[in-house]
């Protein structure tokens, strides 16, 4: 069963504010989904968005 979270939660792992974590999903930073009005998160998908990112950034500082 995957991790799902909240954008709170997601903001405390993160260190970021709730608001700003809304913003990144509001510009397609980070996928989300909606249950009702509330948004929420798979942590494996955030952790892998993570993870590309930092190997991409790395592949960046070598060239």
């Amino acid at each position: 069963m995957p991790n799902i979270v909240t954008a709170k939660e997601l903001g405390k792992y993160l260190k970021l504010s709730e608001s700003t974590i809304y913003k990144l999903v509001s510009g397609g930073d980070l996928p989300g989904f909606k249950i009702g009005d509330s948004w929420r998160f798979d942590m494996e998908e955030i952790i892998h968005i993570i993870k590309k990112s930092k190997h991409r950034n790395n592949q960046q500082k070598e060239v």
